[in-house]
């Protein structure tokens, strides 16, 4: 579209309608429109509707997706709310877990080797920055082109080419001396909700604020009822302490899984089957020297019902290393 083009555009329709939005909006704010109440008595089947959304994370700023998942929820709770029904919809904002602390740690070894702000070497799009050798880190950015792709972390993980962790953070349009900040991980918890809301407020999602928090024991309201909660379900036998094979993080010192990783996402843990097979005279060439002696081949396989099929050679072309 040529810039001659776009001076001689009227935008008065947009104007016009962003107008009419917020009045709506300010209206809907003063008279509390979306404050859900208790009745006295009961509710019927119908008069009521709650819907939820999976509390967002918070490494970053909402995005498309978070639009698209959102406007379904909001569609049915115009509709149960047009008939009548007593409709809450709450909102949360998910802190917990590790996809936070990565960031910030990234960003630390940043400024701790390249200086604040930082100056890195260029990067092959191919390799991933090396940072110290206790963890390597690689997250990548979206295509310049692609202004519509989401700039989280998660997603510029996937895009294609690798970007520092004070890269990413200047794409949400963070200032150099904010962004040092960011390696204290409280302070991703006080930045991002409160911008997570003013987009959700602008989408126009019928909200009631009231019941909105984060996810964390900065919160211990909520933290406090998680642990009440897993203190219930362990009482009624609902959940269970086990034993599971976990990836896990030496540097954290805890387990991490999938979403918590800066690269390995896929990665899980695999079990093998080992099945010891003796090895039956005449002996091969290369063990003649071992010839009078027990000895057993170890064949490793994901498959160990289909082991006892296999013949030798088979066992050990199609199982070794699988």
């Amino acid at each position: 579209m040529s810039s001659s083009y776009d001076e001689g555009k009227s935008f008065a329709r947009r104007d016009l309608l962003l107008k009419i939005q917020s009045e709506v909006q300010k209206c809907w704010e003063e008279n509390k429109v979306f404050e859900a109440k208790a009745g006295d008595t009961p509710p019927s089947p119908g008069e009521k509707f709650f819907g939820n959304f999976t509390y967002p994370y918070m490494n970053g700023m909402l995005h498309l997706g978070h639009a698209f998942t959102l406007s379904k929820l909001e569609f049915a709770a115009a509709y149960h709310r047009l008939h009548g029904s007593n409709v809450l919809l709450p909102f949360a904002f998910h802190c917990t877990g590790m996809p936070i602390k990565p960031s910030a740690d990234k960003l630390g070894k940043e400024i701790q080797q390249y200086g604040n702000p930082p100056v890195l070497p260029p990067a092959n799009k191919n390799s991933k920055f090396e940072l110290t050798n206790d963890r390597i880190y690689g997250q990548t950015t979206a295509s310049a082109q692609d202004k519509y792709r989401s700039k989280r972390s998660k997603s510029v993980a996937k895009s294609g080419s690798y970007k520092s962790q004070w890269e990413i953070m200047r794409s949400f349009g963070i200032a150099d001396g904010e962004i040092v900040e960011f390696q204290n991980l409280h302070h991703w918890l006080s930045y991002f909700p409160p911008l997570a809301m003013e987009d959700l407020e602008d989408f126009g999602l019928s909200c009631d604020w009231r019941r909105s928090f984060i996810t964390t024991d900065m919160n211990p309201f909520y933290d406090a009822f998680v642990q009440w909660q897993m203190r219930k379900l362990k009482k009624m036998h609902r959940i269970v302490k086990g034993k599971q094979y976990m990836i896990y993080s030496p540097l954290d010192r805890q387990p991490c899984l999938g979403h918590d990783r800066a690269s390995g996402e896929e990665v899980e843990p695999q079990e093998y089957v080992l099945i010891k097979m003796k090895v039956i005279p005449p002996f091969p060439p290369k063990l003649m020297v071992l010839e009078g002696r027990n000895v057993y081949l170890a064949a490793a396989t994901l498959r160990p019902e289909t082991i006892y099929g296999q013949t030798g050679g088979e066992a050990t072309g199609n199982h070794r290393g699988q």
